[in-house]
């Protein structure tokens, strides 16, 4: 406008000045405006020609949107933040351009905050590649549970029980993720090999343990596929993962006592099937022994 003219503003600090900004009018006190080392106090201090138009409103080319929050923050040293993220980001950049440190730093920190709360706390990946699923597993200092799920991939019908043992071995994984979320990493691989459901158990960057949950089963002349459930089996194995914690690695002895692949407290870890094809093996073996 023709009116407008550059000036230099030094005065009274109860002196009132009126603010224009961005079309937003404000009207403070000198005293106000340079109560902080900011670029406020360089304008009205005297050290920088301010513009102000013919009716005495000194114009500043912002968005006023913030600017009372920032005169507030200028009075109290203090202020109540905006809750929308989007409305924080504006304020910092408003207290950037203005030069307030202590403002722009406690926006940053509350932005900081609310993208680490916004986080969620389980995390489970969907592997897409081996090349991403090798990444994971040797990047990683927590030690690692993968179930493998692919069950399209079939070619045999199923027993009766298996499409309610796979939801099982589904639902497990989910509590077991959620429980151990801290401490371990859970990955999903729904591209796998030719396995249909299958844990593995890594520390160290190294497979520990595999819990196969499928096998063939013949039912007169077909062939049909049959997924267990060996749950006390995964439970075992996920609290032996928990040991390669510790770079260091695991006690020998102590992962030996606690091995699936000896027995534990009187109990064998193998399954109803693997037991009963040892038990058959073993009256075959008596058998010849009593009749040579």
């Amino acid at each position: 406008m023709s009116g407008d003219h550059k000036t230099v503003i030094k005065g009274n600090p109860s002196q009132y000045v009126k603010l224009n900004i961005g079309g937003s009018l404000h009207y403070t006190t000198i005293g106000t405006l340079t109560k902080h080392d900011t670029m406020l106090r360089a304008m009205f201090s005297g050290r920088m020609e301010v513009l102000t138009d013919s009716e005495g409103w000194i114009l500043i080319d912002r968005c006023g949107k913030h600017f009372g929050t920032i005169l507030n923050f200028l009075r109290d040293g203090c202020v109540p933040l905006p809750e929308s993220c989007k409305q924080m980001a504006e304020l910092l950049a408003e207290a950037k351009y203005y030069c307030i440190s202590e403002l722009a730093e406690s926006c940053e920190q509350a932005l900081l905050k609310k993208e680490r709360d916004a986080e969620p706390i389980c995390r489970v990946p969907l592997i897409t590649s081996q090349k991403e699923e090798q990444l994971l597993i040797s990047s990683t200092s927590k030690p690692v549970v993968k179930l493998l799920i692919n069950r399209h991939n079939n070619k045999y019908s199923y027993t009766g029980t298996s499409d309610d043992n796979l939801l099982k071995n589904i639902e497990l994984f989910d509590k077991l993720s959620l429980r151990f979320s801290g401490r371990v990493l859970f990955i999903k691989d729904v591209i796998g090999s030719s396995e249909i459901c299958c844990w593995s158990f890594y520390g160290h960057g190294k497979k520990v343990a595999e819990v196969c949950c499928t096998s063939i089963v013949y039912a007169t002349d077909k062939k049909h596929t049959k997924v267990e459930f060996p749950e006390a089996r995964i439970y075992e194995e996920t609290l032996n993962i928990l040991l390669y914690e510790n770079r260091t690695g695991p006690d020998q002895e102590l992962m030996q006592a606690t091995s699936t692949r000896g027995v534990v407290a009187g109990m064998s870890s193998y399954t109803s099937d693997e037991e009963e094809e040892r038990s058959g093996l073993a009256r075959l073996r008596s058998n010849k022994q009593n009749n040579p």
